[in-house]
């Protein structure tokens, strides 16, 4: 049993495994009790099953604090709050995504939850090659820095632009190679179909709406790890702190999504918070290197992160509040 003790990407092996087990565990539990049978999520549920979600990634700190120390604690937490203030943009591209498709919200959460299986692969590849960058070229973390900078600066510039998701495409391109069907079919991602002017009893494999709006969120996070890996290798460059607090933040905020899609329009400044945070997370990094300041300490930076996100979620309550209180 040597080897699950043997080291992988700097922590135990045992440790990289109980945590999928663990993500495992709750997916399970996702598609096996809640998405078992197709239903409608109310704000209430999500809000409790985020919940949940959230204390659990909070729990998992404390794992980090007892197993890698205080620092390491910190710097997952700080982690796991700038991936989940930047996943928050996310959340308004993928009601966006099953808005176009017309999916209703009784299939969305199937959706979402197969959704995370992608996520768990491709910021596992991400972090990997990440890893790999930055252990041979220290500089590319200065790159990263002034990539989130300049990301930042376009966030705050195009604020009031809209995802495109008919333009998208790799959209066009499924239309183009696949058979698609117009309506939905439940649940199924793909159906068995006789297509016209075949002989009867022959079918053919039709993709349905409800698999493009699933290609479409994964592609959807694929743009958004662009800046978010960065932006976790900016905070901490120890890939099992990145990649747990990615995940873990993910998680926690796909369940919150539908209360958050219930309340989209009332977020009107968050995209403005959202870009002052990767300006914020790029420019310590570039400023103390360039005025030889050092390290921002772990703790000064996600009391920050929080001051930043919370005023812009404070501020756009509070700058709605009197339209939201009239429209209900």
């Amino acid at each position: 049993m040597d080897w699950i003790l043997a080291d992988f990407m700097g922590q135990p092996l045992w440790m990289w495994l109980g945590f999928l087990a663990f993500v495992l565990v709750l997916l399970v539990l996702d598609l096996g009790v809640l998405s078992a049978r197709s239903h409608h999520i109310d704000v209430a549920q999500s809000m409790k099953l985020s919940a949940f979600y959230i204390a659990m990634g909070i729990a998992f700190g404390g794992f980090i604090w007892w197993r890698l120390g205080h620092d390491a604690a910190i710097l997952y937490l700080t982690g796991y709050v700038v991936e989940e203030s930047l996943s928050l943009d996310n959340i308004f591209v993928i009601a966006l995504i099953f808005g176009y498709f017309q999916i209703p919200q009784h299939l969305q959460h199937r959706a979402l939850v197969y959704g995370i299986i992608g996520v768990v692969l491709l910021r596992g590849i991400m972090v990997a090659a990440g890893t790999a960058i930055v252990d041979q070229f220290h500089w590319v973390l200065y790159v990263f820095a002034a990539f989130l900078v300049y990301t930042g600066i376009k966030m705050l510039l195009s604020a009031e632009e809209q995802y495109d998701v008919a333009g998208n495409p790799v959209l066009r391109f499924l239309h183009k190679r696949l058979p698609i069907t117009e309506e939905l079919h439940g649940q199924k991602f793909f159906v068995r179909l006789p297509r016209p002017g075949d002989e009867v009893g022959k079918t053919r494999l039709y993709a349905t709406p409800l698999f493009l709006a699933l290609v479409m969120v994964e592609l959807a996070d694929v743009i958004f790890a662009v800046d978010s890996v960065p932006a976790i290798f900016s905070i901490t460059t120890d890939p099992y702190l990145v990649f747990t607090s990615n995940i873990a933040a993910i998680l926690g905020l796909r369940a919150l999504y539908f209360a958050l899609s219930a309340m989209l329009e009332r977020f009107i400044l968050l995209k403005y918070a959202l870009s002052a945070v990767l300006v914020f997370i790029g420019g310590k990094i570039l400023l103390g290197e360039m005025l030889g300041l050092g390290k921002m300490p772990p703790l000064v930076s996600l009391v920050i992160t929080l001051a930043i996100l919370l005023s812009g979620v404070i501020g756009s309550l509070l700058k709605t509040k009197t339209h939201y209180t009239k429209g209900h």
